[in-house]
């Protein structure tokens, strides 16, 4: 078993660390956050207790990963990109929202980013605003709103403009009707054991 990589001054108190894992420094991961085989973590990530994160993982530096966050395999995560996961935030210590904030079910809205999903630089990703398989956020947008699977939206509020390829490359056309320039991929192969064309879920079953 590969026992990956932990820098000194890592913080890891999660026994739930697959194979492989890499840990940057000054990263901390905190009990009860579940990490996949062969992730890495770069400097200054930080991982709450009930944040879920799968295989083949890159969260590059400075991404806090909060309770109600699932990552799913293969995806890419850009420096900086900021996830949230309360729609109505307000300090619990305050009075007026200690009721509110008794029970995490009350204020938590869940995000999920689908498998193969990049999300760029300094990106931000309210609650609930989960990410397609294979979709691309581009840099510093701000994502409302459900993505679609292969979808590569820009901008604040994040809108598509047009769809990936699951090589990463743009398309010409939309997933369901191109042929991929850059590795040949073709839509049926694209679709085969992922998603359907028309269905367009915003994430993978």
């Amino acid at each position: 078993m590969d026992s990956g990589f932990r820098h000194e001054t890592a913080i890891v108190e999660s026994d739930r660390l697959g194979s492989g894992v890499r840990v940057y420094a000054y990263a901390h991961v905190m009990p009860g956050a579940s990490i996949g085989d062969r992730t890495t973590l770069g400097d200054h990530v930080f991982v709450e207790g009930g944040a879920v994160i799968g295989a083949n993982v890159t969260i590059k530096n400075g991404v806090l990963v909060w309770d109600g966050v699932t990552i799913q395999d293969d995806v890419f995560v850009g420096p900086g990109v900021v996830f949230t996961n309360d729609l109505r935030p307000r300090s619990p210590r305050s009075a007026v929202a200690a009721n509110r904030y008794a029970e995490q079910q009350t204020w938590l809205t869940e995000t999920t980013i689908a498998t193969g999903a990049s999300l760029g630089a300094n990106a931000t990703i309210l609650p609930g605003a989960h990410v397609g398989a294979y979709a691309m956020v581009g840099a510093g947008s701000v994502v409302v709103r459900p993505v679609p699977a292969f979808a590569l939206v820009v901008g604040s509020p994040a809108q598509v403009i047009g769809h990936v390829c699951r090589c990463g490359e743009r398309l010409r056309g939309t997933y369901c009707e191109a042929t991929c320039a850059a590795c040949g991929e073709t839509p049926e192969q694209r679709t085969a054991a992922l998603v359907s064309c028309g269905d367009r879920p915003a994430v993978r079953a």
